[in-house]
């Protein structure tokens, strides 16, 4: 089960969702005027060391989350570029004295600087006794990457339940299919998706689910796929139409 942190009026309930002696995780949603963000909390609860995923919007509800779990922050965890991924990270680094992690492709495409930045590649790190594997899945920018840590898998704009993120172009929707594919091959059918945005479903679907109804999943090739993920006539309000 997942609980939002911040119950809907910023109160910082919750207690997450964990596996047994897993990763503890916080959705903590945050909103500015009509963009609405899942930010994400995840607590290795032997330690109590935590990482937060792409950080934005409502800087006091995340530094109340992290009151209200006894988490020590050790970094930030950046999908990409886009301001409403990034919006947070260099001030709550600077509060917290922890790093920012960004893959070097993301950071080369969007120019992002901050002083604390570290760039990476797939080579994945611990965090307590947390694992942090990074996956590299372009499309929706040069440099997306989606997180593994234990069997949670935060895709900010790659891939959410219903569909998968906006793409510049053919070689980008190109690069998205091949990123999709790769997450089907790589992912476990108990992994829950965790992604930026929500539109029906809530976060923490099994990937077993989100593949049995996310049409994005099982185009045959990147050609019909790159046709239908820049059709004409899609509507801008329903692709933000986040809940």
């Amino acid at each position: 089960m997942d609980d939002d942190l911040d119950d809907g009026d910023g109160d910082g309930d919750g207690d997450g969702d964990s596996d047994a002696l897993g990763p503890c995780v916080f959705v903590i949603k945050v909103a500015r005027q009509m963009m609405k963000n899942n930010n994400y909390l995840i607590v290795d609860p032997a330690t109590h060391q935590a990482v937060l995923v792409d950080p934005a919007w409502q800087i006091d509800t995340l530094h109340k989350a992290l009151a209200n779990t006894q988490a020590s922050l050790r970094g930030i965890l950046l999908t990409h570029a886009h301001p409403d991924h990034i919006d947070l990270a260099r001030p709550l680094a600077d509060f917290y004295n922890c790093p920012i992690w960004m893959s070097k492709q993301e950071i080369a495409a969007s120019g992002f600087s901050a002083r604390q930045l570290i760039a990476i590649d797939e080579t994945p790190w611990r965090v307590g006794a947390m694992r942090i594997a990074p996956i590299l899945t372009p499309g929706h920018t040069p440099g997306c990457v989606c997180y593994l840590i234990g069997d949670h898998l935060f895709t900010g704009d790659v891939l959410f339940a219903e569909g998968c993120g906006i793409c510049n172009g053919t070689d980008a929707a190109h690069a998205m299919f091949d990123s999709l594919q790769r997450l089907k091959f790589r992912l476990r059918p108990e992994t829950r998706i965790y992604p930026g945005h929500t539109y029906a479903r809530p976060p923490g679907q099994r990937f077993a689910d989100v593949l049995s109804y996310n049409m994005y999943l099982h185009f045959p090739d990147k050609h019909s796929f790159a046709a239908f993920r820049l059709r004409k006539g899609q509507s801008a309000r329903a692709l933000f139409d986040f809940v």
